[in-house]
């Protein structure tokens, strides 16, 4: 009820405010529209901001500093970040380095050693706080500082009664861009060779920072999405707020109004019992750009940051792929189903080591379910493989592993039970 609520009220603001589109010619203006009355104006956040010095937080191996953020109440914000740029080794040539930007998630903030991890991969890397702390304290308990902008996250929805641009994701989106705007102007950096990757909160700000920065070359968000008054573990935060609140949150910065202007390339990085991002959310969202994209959806994929989601070798190959000319991931050219197997056609530069179909019997709510893992046909001279869909299963898609052990997924298919057997 809730939901078809929110739907019918959303839809009718935006039919009120006339939500703007992209002009018709592709080319972006300086302040781009969007949906209840927010704009970003790229032109103004790819101005380089200024720097400020942090030395009492000064970690060894990368640049620690504040930049300048956007006013909060008409008063400068300033903004905490780590910095890195990696060295020639030894009898390598010298030249312009590829970058990306790293986007904690919830409880989070900048994290150095994140730097560094993309720093040994020969990436320079930024990774900034979105919530106007500093890394003092513990995860979810980090130091405010004074000149920090307004808390992030689930305080996001006790704002709205604020100006726009005095709410977190605003700010959020605007230290992103201007995070970018700094690993661009580094002079060891190529600024046309760039990517961004967020976590949990992160990857739905990389959802709705690709839709306002498209000096961006990949996109990878990781567990996060859009639809968040659809399915998502913020239904009952949203209903506290109210049905009116609640449209005009997800009116303003659900990432589902954002992904439809994204041009780049996409990795879509999740698992199968997320608890915060289920599936029906997730695959509605990666749907939205006109861009070209590669899921990987692995069974019961844990949440949180480290190892979990910020070590993916598939992101490290993805980044690759697009910036460096690495082997690319194997694509899934076409996907289908008969009435007993599911099958896909792809294109692999890597060798496809194996293929699984992916399944569960349940139904009810994404994170509950079961999933269970059966091995496939492969057919890799043919380059397709297929599986038989087993008669109780409620949901199933395909996953092929490369000799490199990334993993890419065909979209989920949600199958219809099976008709009760009549009793005589």
């Amino acid at each position: 009820m809730l939901r078809a609520l929110l739907r019918s009220l959303v839809l009718g603001l935006l039919l009120a405010t006339g939500a703007a589109r992209t002009p018709a010619s592709g080319q972006e203006t300086a302040a781009t529209p969007l949906p209840g009355g927010v704009a970003f104006d790229l032109k103004a956040l790819s101005v380089v901001p200024e720097v400020f010095p942090a030395k009492e937080l000064e970690v060894e191996g990368v640049e620690t500093f504040f930049y300048a953020g956007p006013k909060l109440q008409g008063k400068p914000t300033r903004i905490f970040a780590y910095r890195g740029v990696p060295k020639p080794k030894a009898g390598e040539a010298t030249g312009k380095v590829p970058g990306i930007v790293l986007i904690h998630g919830g409880g989070g903030t900048a994290f150095d050693r994140w730097v560094k991890l993309w720093n040994g991969r020969g990436y320079a890397a930024i990774a900034m706080d979105l919530c106007g702390c500093v890394p003092i304290g513990s995860y979810g308990k980090w130091e405010r500082h004074e000149h920090g902008g307004p808390p992030g996250w689930d305080a996001s929805f006790g704002q709205l009664d604020s100006p726009v641009e005095d709410q977190w994701t605003y700010h959020a989106v605007s230290a992103v861009a201007l995070g970018h705007t700094l690993l661009r102007a580094h002079p060891d950096v190529d600024s046309e060779r760039i990517g961004m990757t967020g976590i949990s909160w992160g990857g739905y700000m990389t959802s709705v920072v690709s839709g306002v920065d498209s000096r961006f070359r990949f996109a990878v968000p990781v567990y996060g999405c859009g639809f968040l008054g659809d399915n998502s573990a913020w239904l009952g935060r949203l209903e506290m707020i109210g049905p009116e609140k609640s449209a005009l949150w997800l009116k303003q910065w659900d990432p589902s109004h954002y992904l439809p202007k994204a041009k780049m390339p996409f990795l879509w990085v999740n698992g199968t019992n997320d608890f915060a991002y289920p599936m029906d959310s997730w695959q509605k969202s990666y749907r939205l750009p006109e861009a070209d994209r590669t899921l990987c959806l692995r069974i019961r994929m844990p949440h949180g940051h480290g190892a979990a989601g910020e070590n993916p070798e598939e992101i490290h190959a993805f980044a690759n792929q697009i910036l460096t000319g690495g082997a690319p991931l194997a694509r899934i050219a076409k996907q289908g189903r008969t009435e007993t197997e599911l099958w896909c056609e792809f294109e692999a530069a890597q060798p496809i080591a194996k293929a699984e179909l992916c399944f569960t019997s349940d139904s009810g709510a994404w994170k509950d379910r079961k999933w269970e893992a059966a091995a496939a046909t492969l057919d890799a001279a043919g380059k397709r493989a297929s599986a038989a869909i087993p008669a109780a299963a409620t949901v199933a898609y395909l996953n092929l592993f490369d000799d490199r052990n990334c993993v890419v997924s065909t979209e989920h298919i949600e199958l219809k039970p099976p008709a009760p057997v009549k009793q005589d």
